[in-house]
């Protein structure tokens, strides 16, 4: 669902207008004397307190450094995520079932074939990407996917090695189905990471309808989980052992996460994922913790109906580290590693409904300040990457191909 955040008009004048059409635009003091109150001004959709100080509307922030946004590229068709190949060029999914290698400056595109068939209805299709960690010599990649198996789908996990001349992957296998299958079209999750010691975490969605989204909170299911997993799709070891979970399962309680990230300085993992009317969360993944969907929530029904006992809190359920209400939707994030020092290890964030990136500056895992970026352009923000050349990328639901950088 949209938010719609009433600006007033005073506010509209500090609006940089920017450019749509490849043209560079300086994205600085959109709005003034933000110190003491954040950058979201709409009512909540529910009444719902915080746990605690500073869980939302944390005060706003404003970037001093002067940046420039440059749109690479506008004809990516449905991209759903982007990484780095090592030599900087950018990899890129495609919902229809392709991945793209895209030059740096956006000029050079390149198709690679030989993917497995997807179900691309609605949400599904081919999702997320990451390399494996030794790529540079084995050319490995990984991938995740609405897989269709006879009239049901699940999200699949593959991996592939990326032919000598770039053209196609080979010898792919399918090393992780999230089951069980069901006849829907929402709520894969199905972003991927790995961390420094080669482990793969995944998220999965609950697949979104009633008789589903409890399965979130079944551990004898992979919905509504964050998994760590092998480079062959096992269970990675030391992983939670509790009894009735299966042994792939991180974490639980989860609904559609489509955020995944992992902090440059300390290796703590940390998830976003798409609430219901309100409720999207941030959240710090700890082994073995249940995130409570749907049993807590910020949220509420689409239809304004409270959602089971209707409770934010419960004994035993991990909280948010974070919640916005109304939603702004969530979806691929990275922490900055850039170029522009009063960004680094910020978490950000792309919105899909909110049509923004966020910047969450976080001190000892807690969110103390939120700033929205690239508002003006009006774009559904997909994924965002923090590339090797010390600039932000991000990609949009309309095909476009976003460029940050300090001017």
């Amino acid at each position: 669902m949209k938010s719609i955040i009433l600006i007033p008009a005073l506010l509209l004048s500090f609006l940089q207008l920017g450019c749509k059409n490849g043209t560079a635009t300086t994205d600085t003091g959109k709005i003034p004397d933000l110190e003491s109150s954040g950058p979201e001004t709409a009512s909540r959709n529910t009444d719902f307190a915080p746990a605690f100080d500073g869980q939302t509307r944390v005060k706003g922030i404003k970037t001093s450094t002067a940046f420039e946004v440059d749109i690479l590229a506008q004809d990516l068709g449905r991209p759903w995520a982007v990484v780095n190949l090592p030599d900087n060029r950018l990899l890129i999914s495609e919902k229809s079932g392709h991945l793209l290698i895209v030059s740096t400056d956006g000029k050079s595109k390149k198709k690679i074939t030989g993917m497995p068939q997807v179900d691309a209805n609605a949400q599904g299709g081919l999702l997320d990407v990451a390399l494996d960690p030794s790529f540079a010599t084995n050319r490995i990649l990984y991938f995740s996917y609405s897989e269709p198996y006879g009239g049901v789908n699940h999200t699949a996990i593959a991996k592939a090695r990326l032919s000598t001349d770039e053209s196609r992957v080979e010898d792919v296998q399918v090393i992780f189905r999230a089951t069980p299958s069901y006849a829907g079209r929402l709520h894969y999750g199905s972003r991927l990471a790995f961390d420094k010691q080669g482990a793969l975490y995944a998220t999965i969605g609950e697949r979104s309808d009633k008789p589903m989204r409890v399965l979130a909170q079944d551990q004898s299911t992979y919905l509504g989980k964050v998994l760590k997993l092998t480079q062959d799709g096992k269970a990675y070891p030391g992983n939670p052992q509790i009894s009735g979970w299966k042994p792939e399962i991180y974490s639980t309680g989860h609904r559609n996460p489509q955020g995944l990230a992992i902090h440059p300085a300390d290796g703590s993992i940390w998830e976003s994922e798409m609430g219901p009317r309100g409720g999207d969360e941030i959240n710090r993944i700890q082994p073995g913790m249940n995130y409570g969907w749907p049993t807590i929530t910020y949220g509420e029904e689409y239809s304004g109906l409270t959602i089971g006992d209707g409770i934010s809190q419960k004994e035993g359920l991990e909280q948010p580290v974070y919640f916005w209400d109304p939603s702004v939707s969530p979806s691929g994030m990275d922490f900055y590693t850039g170029s522009i020092a009063e960004w680094k290890n910020n978490l950000m964030v792309g919105c899909l409904s909110g049509e923004k990136i966020i910047r969450l500056k976080i001190e000892n895992n807690k969110v103390v300040g939120e700033e929205w970026l690239l508002e003006n352009y009006g774009e559904r923000f997909r994924d965002v990457l923090s590339g090797r050349d010390g600039h932000l990328y991000a990609v949009t639901d309309s095909g476009k191909l976003f460029r940050v950088r300090a001017k």
